[in-house]
């Protein structure tokens, strides 16, 4: 049961319902399904506010924590001795009792990754043909400028989707603030596959005139050179 922020859902023009991509996508990925409180209904929020309030009331007062580290020890402490023990107002029973019994129906959480690492996030592919995540940027296929892609990483690999079709696959880069850009992304790569396939016509005896060649270059060339030729000019 959740509230109506907006990180869960939205109404559209009509008033209708839609969920957050971010939340749907990590509902479905823990294979759980998601329930709002009735707009302007305010007895249907006590499930999910009464655990903020009781915290508030029964943890916090009268504790002091030197960093998080000591708050979280503090708040396990008590969650294991008092919260779970205590006889819940809306079930009469221990919440570790029901715990035990409920527990074979539950999904388990171990050796699933985290929803942050396995997560398709959407990305508009910039001028550059290069979308984020985790502050590194990848590469796709320049034609996808100005279009909406979706980046996910699996293990030490990125992918990345456009309409479930997969355009791009990158090793994860260390660190953060690097790129990487693979040459037949790029606006030269259909260049370079057409003199290739000249070349080979022509071998073949099936052209009988030559083709002037022209040297195509990526964008970030040009940009160099007019970065240096502005230097030049300021020096001047």
């Amino acid at each position: 049961m959740y509230d109506r922020p907006r990180t869960v859902c939205y109404p559209d023009d009509t008033g209708r319902r839609i969920w957050n991509p971010t939340f749907k996508a990590f509902a479905d990925y823990w294979g759980f399904e998601p329930r709002v409180c009735r707009p302007y209904r305010a007895q249907t929020k006590g499930k999910v506010e009464s655990g903020v309030k009781y915290l508030k009331r029964n943890f916090l007062p009268g504790r002091r924590f030197v960093d998080l580290v000591d708050f979280q020890a503090q708040l396990d402490e008590w969650t294991a001795t008092i919260a779970d023990r205590r006889v819940h107002g809306t079930t009469h029973e221990e919440p570790l009792t029901r715990f035990a019994r409920e527990r074979d129906a539950l999904i388990p959480l171990a050796g699933q990754r985290s929803f942050q690492q396995e997560a398709r996030v959407s990305r508009l592919v910039a001028e550059d043909y290069l979308v984020s995540l985790a502050t590194n940027r990848y590469s796709v296929p320049y034609r996808f400028i100005g279009q909406r892609v979706e980046v996910q990483r699996r293990g030490d690999t990125v992918h990345i989707f456009h309409r479930d079709h997969e355009i791009a696959m990158h090793a994860v880069l260390p660190g953060q603030h690097q790129f990487r850009i693979l040459p037949e992304h790029g606006p030269g790569a259909i260049a370079r596959t057409t003199r290739q396939r000249r070349s080979t016509i022509s071998d073949a005896g099936s052209v009988t005139r030559s083709l002037p060649e022209v040297e195509v270059r990526d964008l970030a060339c040009y940009e160099a050179l007019c970065g240096r030729a502005t230097a030049q000019e300021v020096r001047s």
